[in-house]
């Protein structure tokens, strides 16, 4: 059986495992199997790869930068970007060889550039972490200038107390990477000023589960275009698999 999965932490709710055993049955692949595999420290990744001989696995929260310095090799997009969500494991020549790969970046722009109108000049990124950094890769490609928006303020991040309705008017695209209102903390949502939404304004929410936060629900309530995370995760999947499955993937 070939096995692949997931790390992260916390995995209580992940839509990979059932999404790559719904990819196998439609490939037909009974080799292959894909699990979740919740765990504390990064420091227990090398232990899990040689006790469940792991082929691949995709990288989440909070381990998209953490796990780099166990990898051999890091593919350029993801040397760029400064995190990895994707690794492909070489177990030839009786030696373990990993590689990474950021697929977040791939799935991200597929569903991002075709929702974009002539409105969506500038853009809000919520969030400084591993998938912050795939999006922002994404933006400096696309040309779109951001302003990074974090909970403390820095010389390139202002804070979200800083955060005034004016500048959430300029900036037409806001793009939440924060776990801020998954599930089950669906309670919750990013702090901005959302008196500042109109219907120019596209709002991006890379959580997936619930299919509409409360982020998007006060963009809808103004009248702007809403996108939620679920479309870029089942992307960034077929990406990996198509990495998983080649001797030799080179994309930008």
């Amino acid at each position: 059986m070939k096995q692949y999965g997931l790390i992260g932490f916390p995995l209580s709710h992940s839509f990979s495992p059932d999404y790559f055993a719904k990819l196998f049955a439609r490939e037909k692949r009974k080799d292959c199997r894909y699990d979740a595999y919740e765990i504390s420290s990064i420091s227990m990744l090398l232990n899990l790869i040689r006790k469940k001989k792991l082929l691949g696995m995709n990288v989440t929260i909070p381990y998209k930068q953490t796990v780099i310095s166990l990898l051999d090799y890091l593919h350029p997009a993801a040397l760029r970007i400064g995190a990895v969500n994707c690794v492909k494991i070489d177990r030839r020549h009786n030696r373990l060889h990993m590689i990474g790969f950021n697929t977040d970046y791939l799935g991200f722009r597929q569903t991002f550039i075709p929702c974009l109108t002539s409105a969506h000049t500038k853009a809000l990124v919520l969030g400084s972490g591993g998938s912050s950094l795939a999006v922002r890769y994404v933006l400096k490609k696309e040309n779109i200038p951001y302003l990074l928006v974090s909970r403390l303020a820095s010389a390139n991040t202002i804070s979200y107390n800083d955060l005034t309705p004016e500048m959430v008017n300029m900036h037409t695209v806001i793009i939440n990477t924060t776990p801020v209102g998954m599930f089950p903390e669906t309670n919750f949502s990013p702090s901005i000023p959302y008196e500042g939404i109109s219907s120019n304004h596209l709002l991006y929410d890379l959580i997936y589960n619930p299919a509409e936060t409360i982020f998007l629900q006060e963009g809808r309530r103004r009248g702007a275009k809403i996108i939620n995370g679920y479309e870029m995760l089942c992307s960034q999947a077929e990406e990996s698999w198509k990495i998983w499955q080649s001797d030799s993937v080179f994309w930008e």
